[in-house]
């Protein structure tokens, strides 16, 4: 056995005591795709809310050798000690490997996914251990290994000990293995490992962030040394790995809010009951009024008045008003009246992201317009005339959460609510009306097989504009239409993902009507053309319940399709269920019944949010079982370009994309479409109901972001 072992194990006694290194060291990804050395693991996982493409040549074939070809990793860090992995590797790009010439010449292509778990609870300042599986669950199983193992830092060194159980011939990862790495710079690494089978040594280049604008970090990998006896030859194997968060408005980004300063109440006074809703005119304690005046860029904020008492309720919403109509919103109605209390209503289609952002804008402007004392105020958030969110509450108590980042005092709803007697609105119709204006949006369109016996990837790309007219309350039209980009020679016309391909023109024209009903119920219709790879005139119904809080929702989605051009139907209908886990920004989802392609079961998905981006993990059992991973990303800015007159043009706020394997059983054979219902630019969970994310429990989850959209689009 090498003498590396040994001398692990005695480090890792030897430093045993508590480390009192400054800063953690940094984590890299080895050549296996897990965070770790060259090709074993250590205890460490990528952080909550990052993601890792990498790239090297070391294939590790069938767990028989190891050759030049092509490995491709993509990692992600779901919350706090769980990074998991979808792993390709390939002897070749785009060769062929059917038949018997790719067995003689030993061609390989492979997908696999792995996942790797940081035990918690044990103090930091001990050590680290971390448990994982590679190849989970897929069928025709080439790299499936289990491991466990144990890390400690001290002062420039991280010490890893572990065992591992796999099948590979080499013997790697099959019995004990262990690491050291030295990292004297931020920029420069040092590790040699034993594998179980062999000792290898590797240094790691890495560019600073800041040299990449502040996007992410690049590494680059040089495994220098092996005394393998299973290689084909004494070459250099090289990686390189580009590391980034997934998203800048992640919650561990912001700055803990403050929790509001605890109610004394009297011995013989009755409990409050919290059942009955809040009414805007009874007036309740005020804290101590916070004073909170625009910045100007301009520094020119000192010549502002310091005391706005003096001006009247009714000057101070009418500078509101133009102040939210400069800001974008659109469908304006505010009012007031002597209690003193402020409605204001409105639609957001400037942060298309999330209507968090406009919700903090709004109130952040009420707080800083509005000054008389004991002032009350209620928004209503709406889209196209349907009220979504209601938010009650007191400007002062508001203001002072701007000002300290204290827990406001807020009662969040859903729906619509009655607006209070005695309103004198400013203006007679609502400003800036939201119909009849086009709204452009433009997003890739995306067909794409991963590592199948034909190439490592192959795609089919467009460019797809979708044109949604509003015409009245809850109804629009939309027209969306591709143009083809891209294709690989698979997917070429008359070849083999002949039928996957994208094509050009018009790909969906349909006319929607939404409906706000009793209860907290919502409906929404859509009819017209349809076409997913052939063309259908049809019909979509969703039937959406969501709970007060907004924590959970039930929707009834039921389709109907005919075939265009012969004498035929298709349909699908579905009941879905969301869970919001908004504390742990987690979404759990689950369907069940026929889907699109006729295949009937269950999928469930869980999506963990960072920010306006998810990463989403699911399984599904209809025709064939399938596992998973999917992300969904913005693909425009946190705040779009406002309304013109002409309309507006932007990018899509929410563009996923997903790879799917098989598993439970000897083959891997691809499906197309299963567990998957017709996608449409509009739908309720998207149009309406921001991602499903509108709900009282998101808003107190994030209401660090919630005064930060303001004090920085103010």
């Amino acid at each position: 056995m090498s003498k590396l072992l040994p001398l692990l194990a005695s480090g890792l006694v030897a430093i045993a005591a508590p480390s009192f290194a400054d800063e953690t060291l940094k984590t890299y990804r080895n050549f296996t795709g897990f965070t770790g050395l060259i090709n074993t693991n250590n205890a460490e996982v990528l952080e909550s809310g990052s993601i890792d493409f990498s790239y090297n040549n070391m294939l590790d074939y069938r767990g028989e050798n190891y050759v030049d070809g092509h490995n491709f990793a993509f990692s992600v860090g779901l919350f706090d000690g769980l990074e998991v992995t979808g792993f390709i590797a390939s002897s070749t790009m785009h060769d062929m490997t059917f038949g018997f010439s790719a067995e003689e010449e030993k061609q390989l292509r492979d997908l696999s996914f792995n996942a790797k778990y940081q035990i918690p609870y044990i103090p930091k300042d001990w050590f680290s251990v971390a448990v994982g599986s590679k190849d989970i669950g897929g069928a025709a199983n080439k790299y499936r290994t289990h491991f466990a193992v144990a890390s400690k830092e001290w002062s420039d060194f991280r010490f890893s000990l572990g065992a591992a159980k796999s099948d590979h011939e080499t013997g790697m990862l099959n019995g004990a293995f262990g690491g050291i790495e030295w990292m004297p710079l931020d920029w420069f690494a040092l590790q040699v490992e034993h594998d179980a089978e062999a000792v290898n040594a590797a240094a790691r280049l890495t560019v600073p962030k800041e040299w990449l604008f502040d996007i992410g970090e690049l590494t680059f990998t040089s495994r220098f040394y092996s005394n393998t006896d299973y290689s084909e030859n004494d070459s250099t194997y090289y990686g390189v790995n580009f590391t980034m968060p997934l998203s800048s408005q992640a919650r561990k980004n912001y700055t803990e809010i403050k929790p509001a300063p605890a109610i004394v109440v009297a011995k013989n006074s009755e409990p409050s009951d919290l059942s009955k809703p809040i009414v805007i005119n009874q007036r309740a304690p005020e804290p101590k009024k916070t004073e909170i005046t625009k910045v100007d860029k301009s520094e020119a904020d000192s010549s502002q008045p310091k005391n706005k008492q003096n001006v009247s309720l009714s000057s101070q919403v009418h500078r509101l008003k133009l102040a939210l109509i400069e800001d974008g919103f659109e469908n304006i109605s505010i009012g007031f009246n002597e209690t003193p209390s402020v409605v204001v209503k409105f639609e957001n289609r400037v942060f298309n992201r999330n209507d968090l952002d406009a919700l903090g804008l709004v109130m952040g402007r009420i707080g800083e317009f509005i000054t008389k004392e004991h002032t009350r105020f209620l928004i209503q958030l709406e889209k196209s005339d349907i009220g979504l969110l209601n938010i009650q509450g007191s400007v002062d108590n508001y203001r002072q959460f701007i000002a300290e980042g204290v827990s406001p005092d807020l009662d969040v709803r859903q729906g619509s609510v009655a607006t209070p007697s005695g309103m004198m609105w400013v203006g007679n119709t609502a400003e800036k009306s939201s119909y009849f204006l086009p709204r452009v949006t433009f997003s890739p369109a995306l067909a794409a097989t991963y590592a199948t016996e034909l190439g490592v990837y192959d795609f089919s790309l467009a460019l797809r504009a979708d044109v949604e007219v509003p015409l009245w309350k809850g109804a629009g039209v939309n027209v969306t239409m591709q143009k083809v980009v891209a294709n690989t020679e698979d997917f070429e016309k008359g070849d083999t993902f002949n039928g996957r391909r994208l094509k050009g023109g018009l790909d969906q024209a349909v006319f929607y009507q939404a409906l706000e009903l009793p209860f907290n119920i919502y409906n929404l219709t859509q009819v017209g053309m349809f076409r997913n790879y052939h063309e259908y005139y049809g019909v979509i119904n969703e039937t959406t319940w969501i709970s007060p809080g907004g924590r959970h929702q039930l929707s009834a989605n039921i389709a109907k399709f005919e075939y265009q051009d012969y004498d035929a139907s298709r349909d699908y209908y579905l009941a879905e269920y969301q869970f919001n886990w908004s504390e742990q920004d987690i979404t759990l989802h689950a369907s069940m019944g026929k889907f699109w392609a006729l295949d009937e079961g269950v999928k469930v998905e869980s999506r963990f949010w960072f920010g306006d981006s998810y990463i989403a993990i699911y399984a599904a059992d209809t025709a064939a079982q399938q596992v998973g991973i999917a992300f969904s990303i913005p693909l425009s800015p946190r705040k779009d370009i406002s309304v013109t007159p002409y309309g507006q043009i932007k990018g899509n706020e929410a563009w996923r994309h997903g790879v799917t394997t098989r598993v439970g059983e000897s083959h891997n054979a691809l499906v197309r479409g299963q567990a998957s219902k017709m996608y449409t630019r509009i739908s309720m969970e998207r149009t309406f109901l921001n991602q499903g994310r509108n709900s009282s429990s998101y808003l107190y989850a994030n209401l660090a972001r919630l005064r930060e959209a303001y004090l920085t689009y103010k």
